[in-house]
């Protein structure tokens, strides 16, 4: 019986080189079920069959620990993912709880820049240089175009993990605050020439002391007030996370809170006290922009080395530099607004209107450019769609977690202008009485705002993604510039419609 032999003699062979031919089928079923080999489907029957009971724990033991590594293999492509979706998965009254602190703060924060720019209004530098008045929204947008940017890329590295080492920590604030100070003296000289150009152009006439009193006053603001609110923002963001707490819903807030008020006490005592020297030393605001403009060069030099700012040295100007230019125009329109005795009493709520469209619209930009900074990088296809003309009711009412911050932050628009109008009030501050015409004029125009920027902002950041942009570094500066002008423009527009009607008040101006 030769056949019995042949089989006998096959088996111990078999038995060799199973484990490669079992592999090997295994493989092959996966990769392309139709090309099996009889010839090995044959011999794996009367293996299988042979060693039923003898190998059966074993080759369950295989498959186990195949799918195991199989399981290892596909986790690393997977759990980054799931990880990075749980913590956007937020209610709307979480969200809501974690922005109200920070919004008031914030809120509270624009009163005070307010009541301050109510009283320094009439002072002498700024009666006689009214030029100043072209700086306010533009030095004041410094926090949207500096310091809320660095909040939101501390923001961003923090949560997708860049933030967890002592020396990534410090490679982004080194980094990142040697280059808030190149852009802070760069944004400073630059506003300053605009105030010059937007000043001389409808009145004519130019005074070369003046211009370099603005440039002094500018520079020194910029650079100082960069300064004190980087390094708070960095404490924010490494303190938040410490405490859990998303930093996306609380740096910028708290970035805008203290960066109006210290910002226009910075440039009101600053330009104050140049203007009074320049009276006695003509030579001392010259000495003053060059001091500042010499440390530039130390400045970039950090900067240049640290690859996480590197990038945005090179590229991050055009945002920065026509935001600076958007704000100015709506300081053009303040200055001409306040320079009428008639409208003066717009000064203390231009800071406070102004600063809560910019705090808002930052949140929301800054929470979209995270989600999809966990997605994938700039210029990925992460499926999300076209965003070259958004739906406003895909933008408000949709269920995805940015449409549900967008009415969260919507809804505290109302309340929110409520407390701090209140406020305001109850401190005497401004010459315009709280009316009910006034207050419903006022409301219409800051809703209105906020609506278009939340609009906007959907609009944008998801734009600069699909052109490979980081909106970390370009979105925000936009929008809050946006935010300055369409808050300065409107305010500006209520207080002209609201003269024509008659709701004006006879002590407005003193």
């Amino acid at each position: 019986m030769p056949p019995v032999p042949e089989h006998q003699d096959d088996g111990p062979a078999t038995n060799i080189v199973h484990p490669a031919l079992e592999n090997q089928q295994i493989l092959d079923i996966d990769n392309n079920p139709l090309m099996v080999s009889p010839l090995f489907l044959e011999t794996e029957v009367e293996v299988l069959g042979s060693r039923a009971n003898t190998k059966g724990v074993q080759e369950e033991d295989a498959l186990l620990e195949n799918g195991s590594q199989s399981t290892e293999s596909e986790e690393p492509n997977i759990e980054p993912l799931c990880e990075a979706v749980v913590p956007l998965k937020e209610t709307s009254f979480s969200i809501g709880l974690q922005v109200l602190f920070p919004f008031l703060l914030a809120g509270f924060g624009t009163v005070a820049a307010g009541m301050v720019l109510d009283i320094v209004q009439h002072w002498d530098v700024f009666t006689n240089v009214t030029e100043v008045f072209i700086l306010v929204p533009a030095l004041l947008g410094l926090k949207g175009n500096l310091e809320m940017t660095l909040a939101s890329r501390l923001s961003t590295a923090a949560n997708i993990g860049q933030m967890e080492t002592s020396k990534e920590k410090w490679t982004m604030i080194v980094g990142n605050m040697a280059l808030i100070q190149v852009q802070a003296t760069v944004v400073g000289f630059l506003a300053s020439i605009a105030a010059v150009i937007f000043g001389w152009i409808p009145d004519g006439h130019f005074l070369m002391e003046h211009a370099v009193l603005l440039c002094a006053s500018s520079v020194s603001t910029a650079f100082i007030a960069s300064l004190i609110l980087g390094l708070v923002m960095i404490g924010v963001i490494l303190g938040s996370k410490k405490l859990g707490i998303n930093p996306d819903n609380v740096a910028t807030p708290i970035a805008a809170s203290l960066g109006d008020l210290v910002t226009l006490a910075l440039l009101s005592g600053i330009s104050w006290g140049l203007y009074k020297e320049m009276k006695i030393n003509a030579f001392v605001n010259l000495i003053v922009c060059l001091l500042f403009i010499a440390l530039l060069p130390v400045w970039f030099i950090i900067a240049r080395k640290n690859p996480t700012t590197r990038q945005v040295l090179a590229t991050g100007w055009e945002p920065v530099i026509i935001a600076m230019a958007i704000s100015s125009i709506g300081g053009l329109i303040l200055d001409k607004t306040v320079s009428d005795p008639n409208f003066a009493g717009i000064a203390v709520f231009t800071p406070v209107i102004n600063g809560v469209g910019g705090n808002l619209v930052a949140v929301q930009a800054s929470r979209i450019s995270t989600y999809l900074h966990m997605m994938g990088t700039p210029g990925d296809d992460i499926g999300l769609g076209s965003r070259k003309c958004p739906s406003p009711c895909r933008t408000f009412f949709s269920s995805d977690v940015n449409s549900r911050s967008s009415r969260v932050l919507f809804l505290l628009v109302v309340p929110g202008h409520l407390v701090f109008l209140y406020t305001i009030n109850s401190m005497k501050g401004g010459h315009t009485t709280m009316t009910l015409i006034f207050m419903v004029f006022y409301m219409l125009a800051a809703l209105l705002q906020v609506l278009v920027l939340l609009y906007i902002a959907d609009w944008m950041v998801h734009w600069m993604w699909s052109r490979g942009m980081d909106p970390d570094n370009f979105s925000i500066p936009y929008l809050t510039a946006l935010g300055d002008l369409l808050g300065t423009g409107l305010l500006a527009l209520s207080f002209h419609v609201l003269w024509l009607i008659g709701d004006r008040d006879s002590d407005v101006g003193d």
